[in-house]
């Protein structure tokens, strides 16, 4: 590729600095509702060829683990956009948590881009288009070698440049760059983690689907729930719109790895 000896001379220089990229991300859970778009702001933070990219509430509770040992959990798998990066090894992880567990799913799926000619200037920078399939979706993604940082949002990465924004084909997923902070810390909280493939994966969909709020570990224990108004909310209920929920958003990014909820 005519920019690997621009990329190899100028990398050198660059990944030594600490750099935060902040994401627009939106993205479609349910086809039955393609006007319901769901939006949020999403962060990737590279220092030394090593990046982590999460949303924005992502990482404020990893900094609530770090000093204070505890913070919330996400629960369910198919919508969390965590990733992590080696970029000098071309390695790529998802980091799934589920009931207080970290899970590392390696993505081994490569990345085959096709560089187009076609250029155009987003926001300050000049961008060339790139496409690429990924997840059984076709995504297109525009790059610019003013930021010569070899990564992007969510397990994108490769291209000789960093990827301002990429949005597939159905417009049901878009990343784009909104902001860039120079000299910000990356640290990972979710490095104590159990390695899983995509078979667990799916175990671990099912097993939220059905139960969404744990309640098969919580046998024989009083398990009572409140609204914003201190009202008492039926756990059942609950778990029954939450199971509801759960089928309808049926648009996940990796459409190849889809769970047959049952």
């Amino acid at each position: 590729m005519k920019y690997t000896l621009f990329f190899l001379i100028i990398s050198t220089l660059s990944f030594s600095q600490k750099f935060s990229f902040i994401y627009e991300t939106k993205y479609k859970m349910n086809t039955e509702k393609p006007d319901d778009i769901n939006s949020d702001t999403m962060i990737l933070d590279l220092e030394d060829n090593i990046s982590i990219f999460r949303e924005k509430e992502d990482k404020k509770t990893d900094s609530i683990k770090l000093n204070q040992g505890n913070g919330m959990f996400k629960m369910g798998v198919e919508y969390q956009f965590y990733t992590k990066k080696d970029l000098m090894q071309n390695k790529v992880s998802k980091v799934i948590t589920y009931l207080g567990n970290d899970y590392l799913l390696p993505i081994d799926e490569k990345l085959d881009w096709k560089i187009a000619p076609e250029q155009k200037i987003i926001g300050k920078y000049r961008t060339q288009k790139a496409e690429v399939s990924y997840g059984e979706r076709n995504w297109i993604a525009w790059f610019t070698t003013e930021l010569p940082f070899s990564d992007g949002p969510y397990i994108f990465h490769g291209l000789p440049g960093l990827i301002i924004s990429i949005e597939d084909s159905n417009n049901d997923y878009s990343f784009n760059l909104i902001q860039v902070k120079k000299g910000t810390n990356l640290f990972d909280a979710r490095s104590k983690n159990i390695t899983i493939d995509w078979k667990k994966y799916e175990t671990l969909g099912q097993s939220y689907y059905n139960d969404p709020y744990n309640l098969n570990a919580k046998m024989g224990m009083r398990v009572t729930m409140t609204d914003a108004n201190g009202n008492k909310m039926d756990i059942n209920e609950m778990s029954k719109e939450s199971r509801k929920n759960i089928a309808e958003n049926d648009n996940p990014l990796e459409l190849n790895h889809k769970i047959n909820y049952k």
